[in-house]
């Protein structure tokens, strides 16, 4: 069975839109492009062993686009190597042509990922494609976080978590530390959030009524 590896550079307020420049996806009024470009460091490059292994990409059609426009013209990096030669399934609604090699359209994402995961097969990896992660995480079919967190809150963007998807735990599993502040995370998923409190075992009559004041108030 293959996994989903969602591998994504997110801002502390979790934003994941156009890390790599401020041409890359301005939608929304974004501004902020660019802003993982000033924080690379070569711990950070060492962290980047997900793409030393065989893998193939999942990609929402924008992400696509974008890295169909980059990759095949950069010849002195073999991460861009390594993209054009895997598959990449990508998560379109239109019919117009893919043109880069190897490249799959995906008109039903979650059905069809869910089937390329019970065949044998390569790492499917996700870059980007912040709608198609929407899909993918409230379908249960992510299997691993690879996260780069930021230390720049950008304040709006397309995020990660979005509005809308199911509550769950994550457990970490490996973490460290750049040394211009990047966390550099891989989490899994942990079922359900468990849930405690820190009450008192008998509410004073203080709380009580706070507790019914956030009845009224809604």
């Amino acid at each position: 069975m293959r996994k989903v590896v969602a591998a994504a550079f997110v801002s502390l307020d979790g934003v994941m839109q156009a890390p790599g420049g401020p041409e890359e996806d301005p939608t929304g009024g974004f501004t902020q492009g660019g802003w993982t470009a000033t924080y690379w460091d070569e711990i950070m490059g060492q962290s980047m062993d997900i793409f030393g292994g065989p893998f193939d990409l999942l990609l929402g059609r924008k992400t696509y686009e974008i890295f169909a426009a980059h990759w095949p013209y950069v010849t002195d990096d073999p991460i861009g190597e390594a993209f054009t030669a895997c598959t990449k399934y990508v998560a379109t609604s239109s019919a117009a042509p893919l043109t880069w090699a190897n490249s799959k359209a995906l008109h039903d994402p979650v059905a069809e990922v869910t089937r390329l995961k019970q065949a044998e097969g390569p790492v499917l990896l996700t870059q980007g494609s912040s709608q198609l992660l929407q899909a993918l995480i409230a379908a249960g079919l992510v299997d691993e976080f690879r996260l780069m967190t930021f230390p720049v809150v950008l304040g709006r963007g397309k995020k990660l978590f979005g509005e809308g998807l199911p509550a769950f735990a994550l457990t970490l599993a490996d973490s460290k530390v750049s040394t211009t502040g990047v966390t550099i995370a891989t989490y899994l998923p942990a079922g359900a959030v468990p849930l405690g409190s820190f009450a008192l075992e008998e509410p004073t009559e203080a709380e009580l009524a706070r507790r019914e004041r956030m009845r009224r108030e809604g």
